[in-house]
């Protein structure tokens, strides 16, 4: 039920690697989830930018978009094109007039991240195909997470896909169930978070994100989530410079993790990291029921 695979790495130098090495992670794992994939990258942001990954039915409806965007809110957006993606970069202060313009103008268009550095890529199909449509090989970056889907909550929907980000920079990936999301939804709700899908994952992001709002690191926000988030559970939470792993304390779902000076790197499988530089010599580990494990770049 489900694939996950994480990397986090340490050593600049395998930076323009990350993609190759995420996709064949992301591969290896398709006989766990082949309804959809997805992922995300963390990679080259700018200081005073902000970027909105946005998603529709077909390419052919994102070509004009960067420039019809830039029109309507008199500012200089560029796009970048990805299939049924395109990653907009715009200035900051001009993200909240975007998100207006689009909802107005473009409904058909779905925010699926955003932030400094930040780009998800999601679609229902095999998770090799869905790599290869975005070009995640060719990605470079400091860190990622992917997902590959075998639905059970929810319907088989780009949508309903992995990664869900609700907070800038912010994403999560699922492998399990939560028992009481739709009263965690309520109450996120009137705290004023806002969900796109009836996901019991998307929840969990939801809730990361406001414990953060508040105030908690993304340790603090996972370790507050074992007692405020029931049911079977492994997270792998991915935030601008950190990147952060968690299993629910009864730890049914599978997972391993290894370290190296180079990279940390989690997989629901081993055989998710057996093509990683170095692995041999990795210290290979199964996360601890109900602990949190996290690593973050200055």
């Amino acid at each position: 039920m489900c694939g996950i695979v994480g990397l986090f790495l340490k050593d600049p130098a395998l930076e323009p690697q990350l993609g190759s090495l995420l996709a064949e992670m992301l591969g290896v794992m398709t006989d766990r989830g082949p309804d959809s994939a997805g992922f995300a990258v963390y990679g080259g942001g700018r200081d005073g930018f902000s970027k909105l990954t946005l998603r529709a039915a077909s390419a052919a409806s994102l070509v004009d978009l960067a420039h019809d965007l830039g029109a309507g809110i008199a500012a200089k957006v560029e796009g970048q094109l990805h299939d049924t993606h395109v990653v907009v970069s715009l200035p900051a202060a001009a993200e909240g007039a975007a998100r207006a313009w689009l909802a107005e103008h473009r409904p058909d268009v779905a925010v699926v991240g955003a932030g400094k550095r930040i780009e998800l890529y999601k679609e229902v199909g095999l998770p090799k195909d869905v790599g290869e449509r975005f070009g995640l090989s060719h990605m470079g970056g400091t860190h990622g997470i992917g997902h590959t889907r075998m639905a059970t909550e929810s319907a088989v929907t780009t949508r309903g896909a992995h990664p869900f980000s609700t907070g800038a920079d912010q994403c999560l990936v699922h492998n399990g169930s939560l028992s009481n999301h739709a009263s965690v939804r309520r109450t996120l709700r009137a705290k004023g978070l806002a969900f796109e899908t009836d996901n019991d994952s998307e929840v969990a992001a939801g809730y990361l994100t406001w414990k953060m709002r508040e105030g908690a690191s993304l340790s603090e926000a996972l370790e507050a989530g074992l007692e405020d988030l029931d049911g079977f559970y492994t997270f792998v939470v991915g935030t601008e410079n950190g990147f952060a792993v968690l299993r629910d304390p009864i730890a049914c779902k599978p997972a391993v993790m290894a370290e190296t000076d180079q990279y940390v790197a989690f997989g629901s499988e081993y055989r998710a990291l057996v093509g990683l530089p170095g692995i041999e010599n990795a210290r290979m580990f199964e996360p601890e029921p109900g602990k949190v494990y996290a690593w973050e770049r200055a």
